[in-house]
């Protein structure tokens, strides 16, 4: 199938990206793929949206009456938290760009189903359930398209009965907006070295629950964050609850994936997290409806790649465009589809195609983008390098002096190791035990993934690829004690008894919610995350 231009991904900057393409030429001819069942299906976010994007890309989006941004922020709350209670900080000490002030709390799941019809609308054709699963590279190096994988595969990689053989979709430029890890955008991170001048990539794995609370625990438009228990100073992250419209609240918690003890499970956590004396009152009498988990970018500034290769881009999340002091990105997702759109639209109208979109590139460090990430740039190294409690004060220090000196006496501090190379080995680390799920406040994994609504056809090649077993058993499990058990949010990774007294790793890729944890955490880069069959993965509603 032959397009003008093919975006993989119908999350904010995907569709933001195809709206504007259309707007500017009603001719040309854009298809996005998606490969969850539907559009917002895989959209996992806080959050709080910050509205600029939304605002430069349908400016009158207020007097639509069917838009779903219907909870203003009204009200600003930060915490530190220690095991029996915490401290409230004044909003007036936070630095100005903290403020909510005029951002709204969302699904941002239905914000992109929304978009969705204003895309479809303007005459995009946008395709759920279909999985982009390679790039199509010519000869001379540039990408040309991108094909889906093939349905109705068995286990034992034989065509079943149902199967339906991939497509490719050709394009004179081809976009990727798959979200954070995408597999399509770390290929192309790999083929063309875009991230040889940029610091690694950081990351962060969110986890999120929605609640039904009692009308007298709901209060809509406030927003909390928090940090400190029950991570330890070594062990960076944080919390959100977001007071949305209709008694439902998202609590969310957030661990930097950069921690040390492979002991730990950031799922776990999260569940602690809810027991603490100022945030179990919440959910006192309350109904968890939907569960979900997924990584962040947490690099920022320094560690945004090389954005344009030739025949294409890297666009929102597969770019790193995440605020994290703000813990923000749709906005910054929405405003690099705009961009890069703009440099599309130029290039196809003096006749080019397939080559790189230097505009796009040359253009994001002065735009609203650098301007928002620039200031913050210190935020993540200081919190890593320092602790929570020294590495929050510094990078406090240093928003401030940016948004008031438009400098930073620390300048542009580097990140450092990669995530995967900060995990110690067990034996030189502190157990941890957790306690029971009660079923009503905390839960376990299985029963979180059920309301995450994960499917995935069972007789298809496991998506999860494990490039040497007998590294993952020498080095996975006998040096680090078998990490991947504890840092998936899903239960897909389990160390199993086997018949002749040894260990087998066993993968539940069935519950696979996507998060992409594996392939970031894992201490040898020994598991590579590809897309399964269309369709497959979670359905969040409301998320």
């Amino acid at each position: 199938m032959e397009f003008d231009v093919v975006i993989v991904g119908a999350g904010p900057a995907g569709l933001a990206a195809a709206i504007r393409l259309k707007q500017a030429d009603p001719d040309c001819n854009v298809v996005v793929l998606e490969k969850g069942a539907e559009v917002g299906a895989h959209i996992l976010s806080g959050a709080v949206v910050d509205p600029v994007g939304l605002d430069a890309l349908l400016p009158d989006w207020r007097e639509d009456p069917d838009h779903p941004l219907k909870t203003p922020v009204t009200e600003d709350r930060f915490h530190y938290l220690g095991p029996a209670g915490g401290v409230r900080l004044p909003n007036f000490a936070m630095p100005p760009l903290m403020s909510n002030h005029g951002n709204y709390i969302v699904s941002l799941g239905n914000v992109c189903r929304w978009l969705a019809e204003k895309a479809e609308d303007l005459g995009v054709e946008v395709y759920p359930g279909f999985a982009a699963a390679e790039l199509l590279v010519n000869d001379a190096g540039a990408v040309y398209g991108v094909a889906t994988g093939d349905m109705g595969i068995g286990r034992d990689g034989k065509p079943t009965d149902n199967h339906t053989p991939g497509m490719e979709l050709h394009g004179k430029y081809v976009l990727l907006a798959e979200g954070v890890r995408g597999s399509l955008s770390k290929q192309a991170i790999a083929r063309f070295d875009l991230s040889k001048d940029a610091e690694p990539q950081k990351y962060g794995l969110g986890l999120k629950e929605l609640w039904e609370v009692k009308p007298e625990n709901h209060r809509p438009g406030r927003v909390e964050h928090s940090f400190g228990w029950p991570l330890d100073n070594t062990t960076g992250g944080g919390s959100f609850l977001y007071h949305l419209e209709d008694n439902q609240v998202a609590v969310g918690f957030v661990v930097h994936l950069n921690y040390t003890n492979p002991h730990l499970s950031p799922f776990e956590e999260f569940q602690r997290f809810k027991t603490h004396p100022m945030i179990a009152p919440t959910f006192e009498g309350g109904r968890r409806l939907a569960y979900g988990a997924r990584a962040i970018s947490e690099g920022g500034f320094q560690s945004v790649p090389k954005l344009v290769f030739p025949g294409g881009a890297l666009l929102g999340c597969s770019a790193g465009f995440v605020n994290v002091p703000r813990i923000k990105g749709s906005h910054n997702a929405m405003l690099s589809g705009l961009q890069a759109a703009d440099a599309v639209i130029a290039a196809l109208a003096s006749g080019r195609s397939g080559d790189t979109l230097d505009a796009y590139e040359a253009g994001w460090r002065t735009s609203a983008i650098g301007l928002d990430l620039k200031p913050v740039r210190n935020v993540k190294p200081l919190w890593s390098k320092h602790g929570t409690r020294l590495g929050v004060m510094l990078g406090g220090l240093d928003m401030w002096m940016a948004s008031r000196l438009g400098l930073s006496f620390f300048g542009t501090l580097p990140h450092g190791k990669a995530d995967h190379e900060t995990t110690v080995p067990a034996s030189k680390a502190r157990p941890i035990t957790y306690p029971k799920p009660d079923g009503k406040l905390t839960f376990d994994r299985l029963s979180s993934v059920f309301v995450s609504n994960t499917n995935h056809e069972e007789n298809q090649p496991i998506h999860l690829k494990v490039l040497d077993d007998d590294l993952q058993r020498s080095s996975e499990l006998g040096d680090y004690g078998g990490p991947s058990a504890r840092y998936c949010p899903a239960g897909v990774y389990e160390w199993v008894d086997d018949a002749d007294g040894g260990k087998r790793f066993q993968i539940n890729a069935q519950n696979c919610v996507h998060c992409k944890t594996c392939d970031i955490k894992d201490p040898n880069q020994n598991i590579n995350w590809t897309v399964p069959e269309g369709g497959g993965g979670p359905n969040y509603p409301n998320m």
